[in-house]
């Protein structure tokens, strides 16, 4: 889906200090929509997000639930435009909708950090499988990164409010990039785009534009992605499931610093 169906033209009176003559301008302005998502005909969550690159979410938020394993469990998918919002229906094997029945008990509201609909505090901190994939690399590889990131957050270049995911090669080098209102959705469609284009993540590394909070550290690390580098800071929280999972974990990164989490025996 073109970029420029994530954005609208508002229209806007510029306002000064001085209160002098006001200007009239038209500005792109991030699209924001409720996305409900149905598996077998089971309403599960409904996301407010930024309606491109669905896809991509239902398969990236399908495998960050651990609804499904691998692309292939997604038997269908239909997205259809309503006049509220988005319907993703996605069709997955009996097994795989046994899942989505359990999980659906749990939740009573949803949002888009994907963890205030759970009314089970031990589901949010179920443990996490050990990240098993190992890269190398180098400090001026994340650096180099993070200067080249603004060149790919072309949604965010239209309307200065998108969050971008982007997976990294170990060198640095920006591989793919998905961009989003939310930046726990950004993360999903970026994980969901790889997965659709065969591209294995445990070989690379993640940039988001966000601060680090505990669920994007998980989505992270049941995707079995080695490294994961933050523009803002990370909580306590995030900080000790990396740890536990083996994540490294770089945060408050920016063009002359960034801090590395260290480990538990450091």
């Amino acid at each position: 889906m073109a970029v420029e169906q994530g954005a609208k033209p508002i229209r806007f009176a510029v306002l000064t200090p001085n209160e002098g003559s006001t200007e009239i301008i038209d500005r792109p302005i991030i699209a924001e929509a409720p996305i409900a998502i149905e598996y077998n005909g089971i309403g599960y969550a409904v996301m407010m997000a930024t309606p491109i690159d669905l896809q991509d979410y239902a398969v990236g938020f399908s495998l960050s639930e651990g609804l499904i394993t691998h692309p292939d469990d997604i038997l269908a998918l239909d997205t259809h435009q309503s006049e509220l919002g988005w319907i993703l229906r996605i069709q997955v094997p009996h097994e795989n909708a046994e899942k989505v029945v359990a999980r659906a008990r749990q939740r009573v509201s949803e949002s888009s950090c994907g963890l205030c609909g759970m009314d089970n505090l031990e589901e949010v901190m179920r443990p996490l499988p050990p990240v098993t994939a190992q890269i190398a690399v180098a400090d001026a590889a994340i650096f180099a990164a993070l200067s080249a990131l603004r060149s790919h957050q072309t949604l965010n270049a239209i309307t200065g409010s998108a969050h971008a995911a982007a997976f990294c090669a170990p060198d640095g080098a920006i591989l793919m990039t998905r961009e989003d209102v939310g930046r726990h959705n950004a993360l999903d469609k970026l994980i969901g785009a790889l997965a659709n284009a065969h591209i294995d993540i445990s070989a690379g590394f993640i940039v988001l534009t966000a601060r680090c909070s505990l669920e994007l550290v998980q989505k992270t690390i049941l995707a079995n992605c080695p490294m994961l580098v933050t523009i803002s800071a990370a909580t306590d929280l995030a900080i000790n499931i990396a740890q536990k999972s083996g994540l490294r974990l770089v945060s408050l990164a920016r063009a002359d610093s960034a801090l590395a989490a260290m480990p538990r025996n450091g």
